[in-house]
């Protein structure tokens, strides 16, 4: 992996199992799923639109870290635990990416620490 370099941010969850929160290469940068916990590792509480915030944020904290930014994201890919959640999670969605990356949202029967969604994506470096 001599093209490829691992990134940490201390401005996001650090990751809680054998993974990294991001891999950067000369083409893309790679970023694993964020669930709505703070850097700090406090589970934020409340409506899916502050979850998806803080997934967001934690996003944000690694494209930084890894010379990226939001607006460079190209593919993006949402885990719900409920369907019902999609219309709410998409309105704090769309603040955030004014670009329309391509997306996928997908239900799912459990997340890690009982989440009810998690984000991940690809962006450009």
């Amino acid at each position: 992996m001599s093209e490829a370099t691992i990134i940490v941010s201390k401005e996001a969850p650090l990751p809680m199992a054998p993974y990294s929160q991001a891999v950067k290469t000369p083409t893309a940068i790679y970023l694993c799923g964020q669930i709505p916990v703070t850097a700090d590792g406090n589970f934020v509480q409340g409506s899916i639109a502050e979850k998806t915030k803080q997934c967001l944020a934690n996003l944000q904290a690694v494209l930084i870290e890894a010379g990226s930014s939001i607006q460079k994201v190209v593919k993006v890919t949402v885990f719900l635990t409920d369907m019902a959640y999609f219309d709410e999670m998409n309105g704090e969605y769309e603040k955030w990416f004014k670009n329309k990356p391509a997306r996928s949202c997908v239900a799912v029967k459990a997340l890690p620490m009982g989440a009810d969604v998690e984000i991940e994506a690809i962006a450009l470096p």
